[in-house]
């Protein structure tokens, strides 16, 4: 507007002719709510008013000279009609395939020309160029306008991006939507080719329903535009030179993706079908499958992977992720996937991102995409340095209803997609039965991705023909629903009389392409039920319980070597004065005297593996400082703020370091840390929570993912996750990371889960994991981190445990070889709890000797053999006794006892001390807590009668 130097004249007289509507637009918004002005039009309209007519015809003339004939406020009315167009359009469009016109029940009235006193009449006497700057030559009227941008903005797609605030964005997607960018040029051969794709997913569905009646496949029809979606956006990224398309789905319409995009043979899905128990047996949906129970995951869960190779032969990955039935908790894992997928890792420093070599497809369930809080959070990955793919392209595959509920029970946003607003994504929904308005989307999500590296979202909006599965009768919930989908003609059938009227293919050869189709599927189907009517199902090979003979230690002159480099920053830096003394102090740590804390040894087996030629990736939640400032391995500098990092600069590095202070999550961080670890084998990928208690928020990724995923899927993992753990008084929430969670997971050697209690012990399992990254025996790794311990003086190890030995399952106490005879009493325990007894113990050591304190520093898998070595030593021992700080109902008690008794002799007591079975982990009373820990502590060290 005006700008402030014409303030003492009237700013009025500026404007003439159809600047006038624009003005006039802005008055009335700001009479409606003065917020919705920018500041400066703001203070014109407060001290100035309303504009005057009179005022604009006397002022002086544009080029064009406004018709005196016109009525000014017809032209207001219009402008605002067309940016309801712009914004509501949506409201109007046919983008539901069974009801047509999206808002069914009434016209909105912001829509309606009578809500603007406006006719037809007055729409065709004002000229295009008063309502729209930039209108296409042949519209020459504002009703040509207005029945133009109706139909752009609510045909069989339609659009709402008024919710991206970024102006160069908004102009972008206008700009496609209405200069006609967004218009196919599909070929007559391509036609008929989308035809026949159309008709080998319908093919394919209806052989399936009548070969393997009640069996389970989520059909895709209703959805069948869905793959070719997938083919667009898979093809153009061939064409742009992609690496990799990473695809995450739940389990509707995936048997017919994994057919037709990802090219699993048709026999291999027929197969599983064959092998599958029938309804009778098996009635859930959690269905044993093809594996009767020991490994595996039903047809409907798993992924695959293809190769594309494009004319100048350039290879193109395409992967499909497996998935459980916790639909969306795909989403962060293959986001994290993707993210490895564009990193290059062979370099010190930081990674290099190249986020054209890969990009995601993540398809969504229109109940699953409100109704499951893991989207929210994945979406708000989606622009954080840490997490960001540059854009992912999310579908949701709506059928209009969730099992057996319907929207209006199911969310509360008029649309599925609603959620995807208050991120900022451009959303396009599209009527699954126009063939050709679907591609458009395709296109549309993908350019924007290309341009300006954000998520985009197509809302697909078609129908389930059958029920949640195919034994399940919608009739029942849905009877009118179901009526109508049962009369609905199939998008092939529609597809195909269009290809038909138009002269590009007869009847008898779409009749010929079904009958070819058909008889393909019962020559499959014939030649398995031949040859293989009872197949033998192998058990996977379990993963040996020791880990190969690995050297982690580390000679001591290159560890002081590491040590100068991490605290060697350059002059320039000025760290906080505090920080600084307590890091020069780390200097001292490695003299032939000294020890090292638990954050030196950190930052030293970093330094060693960064040295070994291996990446690190670390994230969560306060890492780079560390929740219990023990850490500091990001530097700021106190005069400007800027950040150093002393691991990305070593000398002898040739690995990258990332670290990455997480957004406040779990589910959604955790899966993407899995995703990354999955791909990049080589990479020691680490997630630590801010307390351990909080990765119950996470308990999903750990259930469904990491302890089960190479079990189910033959998918391997060697994540690192760090789980502060330690009863210090600080309550329910801040105490237990619920280790006997992750020891129930435990199993077939799936994971490694250990309560280490030294810093030299910490950085030998640390080397430990990076050094097994690779080999067919990695798995995961739960370390039960301390707290208190981070700075306690029994908790820190000479440096001589740095350069010697390794990482051991069981440790028995320094003067363990002194009066073996006279030890009657073995105690057993891990973590804190050991600190605190050994710091009991010495204020009485003389008259203990009865008694010796064993850490057990790996629980699982549990170290019987060690154990069983270390009792025999014992001549005259009586009992065991396992000692804890959590509850008898948790901790490890549970799972341990049973070993334990099969390690001991036959004679031999097994004690538990500790504190009774709880609902609660811990007591929220310091006072209460200090008393019974003290309790724990007195009974455990006290001789038996």
């Amino acid at each position: 507007m005006t700008s402030e130097k014409h303030m003492n004249s009237n700013p009025w007289l500026s404007f003439s002719g159809p600047n006038l509507g624009y003005v006039l637009d802005k008055y009335e918004k700001f009479l409606k709510d003065k917020n919705s002005v920018d500041p400066h039009d703001r203070y014109f309209f407060e001290n100035y008013g309303r504009p005057n007519v009179n005022e604009f015809e006397t002022a002086p003339k544009p080029e064009r000279v406004m018709d005196q004939s016109i009525n000014i406020e017809h032209v207001v009315s219009t402008v605002r009609l067309v940016e309801n167009i712009r914004t509501y359009g949506h409201l109007l469009a046919r983008i539901n395939p069974l009801f047509g016109v999206n808002n069914i029940h009434s016209l909105p009235s912001f829509l309606n020309l009578e809500e603007f006193n406006l006719t037809i009449e007055d729409l065709q006497v004002i000229p295009a160029h008063y309502i729209w700057k930039d209108a296409p030559n042949f519209l020459t009227s504002a009703y040509d306008v207005v029945t133009y941008l109706k139909e752009k903005y609510s045909s069989t797609l339609a659009y709402e991006f008024n919710h991206v605030y970024e102006q160069e964005e908004r102009e972008w997607l206008t700009n496609m939507v209405e200069q006609d960018h967004l218009r196919l040029s599909l070929s007559d051969n391509d036609k008929v080719q989308l035809l026949e794709r159309l008709t080998e997913i319908e093919e394919f569905e209806r052989f399936l329903h009548k070969s393997f009646v009640g069996q389970k496949r989520f059909s895709i029809e209703g959805l069948d535009m869905l793959v070719p979606i997938l083919d667009r956006l898979i093809g153009i990224g061939v064409n742009e030179g992609c690496k990799n398309v990473i695809l995450g789905m739940a389990h509707r319409g995936r048997l017919n993706v994994l057919a037709h995009v990802l090219g699993k043979p048709y026999h291999k899905i027929f197969s599983e079908f064959v092998h599958s128990p029938n309804k009778e047996m098996i009635p859930s949906e959690g269905s044993k499958g093809i594996n009767f129970g020991w490994t595996g995951d039903v047809k409907y869960h798993l992924g695959a992977n293809r190769t594309i190779a494009d004319k100048g032969s350039t290879e193109v990955k395409v992967t499909l992720m497996n998935n459980p039935s916790h639909l969306e908790f795909i989403g962060p894992v293959v986001e994290g996937y993707t993210r490895a997928a564009q990193e290059e890792l062979d370099q010190k420093g930081h990674s290099h991102q190249y986020i054209q070599k890969s990009f995601a497809v993540l398809i969504h369930g229109d109940a699953a995409f409100p109704g499951e809080g893991v989207v929210a959070e994945t979406l708000n990955l989606s622009r954080l340095k840490g997490y960001e793919t540059g854009g992912t392209i999310h579908i949701i595959a709506n059928n209009q209803l969730g099992f057996t509920t319907d929207p209006m029970d199911a969310r509360s946003t008029k649309y599925a997609s609603d959620l995807a607003k208050g991120f900022e994504i451009p959303i396009v929904h599209v009527n699954s039965d126009d063939p050709e308005a679907c591609l458009q989307a395709a296109e549309l999500a993908y350019q924007y991705r290309k341009i300006f590296h954000k998520d985009f979202l197509i809302n697909l909006i078609g129908y389930r023909c059958f029920g949640h599965n195919e034994i399940d009768d919608p009739m029942t919930t849905q009877p009118l629903l179901y009526k109508k989908i049962q009369q609905h003609p199939t998008v092939q059938s529609i597809y195909a009389k269009v290809c038909e009227e138009a002269g590009l293919i007869t009847q008898n050869a779409i009749q010929d392409m079904k009958n070819t189709l058909h008889d393909q599927f019962q020559r499959i189907y014939a030649d398995i039920k031949s040859k293989d009517k009872e197949k033998n199902f192998e058990r996977l090979d379990i993963l040996p319980a020791k880990l190969p003979e690995i050297n982690t230690a580390i000679p001591l002159k290159t560890l002081q070597a590491l040590n100068g480099e991490l605290m060697d920053w350059p002059k320039s830096f000025h760290p906080y004065p505090k920080l600084e003394r307590i890091l020069t102090r780390r200097m001292r740590a490695l003299s032939e005297q000294g020890v090292v804390d638990w954050g030196l040894a950190e930052s030293l087996a970093f330094a060693s593996i960064l040295k070994d030629g291996r990446s690190i990736r670390f994230t969560g939640q306060d890492v780079g400082r560390g929740t219990f400032a023990h850490r500091h391995v990001v530097l700021k500098d106190s005069e400007n703020g800027e950040t150093y990092i002393p691991l990305q600069h070593l000398n002898e590095a040739t690995g990258s370091f990332q670290i990455f202070n997480s957004p406040l999550s779990e589910t959604a961080v955790l899966g993407f840390e899995y995703g990354y670890d999955v791909f990049a084998p080589q990479t020691l990928v680490i997630w630590e929570a801010q307390f351990g208690d909080f990765a119950n928020v996470a308990q999903v990724i750990f259930d469904q993912f990491i302890a089960a995923g190479r079990a189910k899927w033959g998918q391997k993992s060697g994540l690192v996750m760090l789980l502060p753990h330690g009863y210090e008084g600080q309550g329910p929430e801040h105490s237990s990371a619920r280790l006997e969670r992750y020891l129930q997971l435990a199993a077939e050697n799936n994971w490694t889960v250990a309560n280490v209690t030294s810093s030299s012990q910490y950085f030998h399992v640390l080397r430990r994991q990076a050094l097994i990254k690779g080999h067919e025996s990695v798995r995961p790794l739960v370390i039960m981190t301390p707290k208190s311990l981070l700075r306690h003086a029994k908790a820190a190890s000479k440096i001589e445990k740095f350069s010697e030995g390794g990482f051991q399952p069981v440790l028995e106490p320094d003067d363990a070889s002194d009066s073996i005879d006279q030890v009657e009493r073995l105690v057993l325990c891990s973590g804190k709890m050991a600190i605190d007894l050994e710091t009991e113990r010495e204020k009485i050591k003389k008259e203990c000797v009865w008694l010796r304190i064993i850490r057990i520093e790996e629980l699982y898998p549990f170290p019987a053999e060690e154990i069983e070595h270390l009792i025999s030593r014992y001549p005259n021992l009586r009992e065991l006794v396992w000692v804890q700080e959590e509850p008898k109902n948790m901790g490890a008690w549970q799972y341990i006892a049973p070993y334990l008794r099969e390690c001991a002799p036959h004679h031999m007591d097994l004690k538990y001390i500790g504190r009774p079975r709880r609902s609660s982990p811990a007591s929220g009373e310091p006072d209460i807590h200090k008393r019974e820990q003290r309790r724990i502590i007195v009974e455990a060290l006290k001789q038996s009668k």
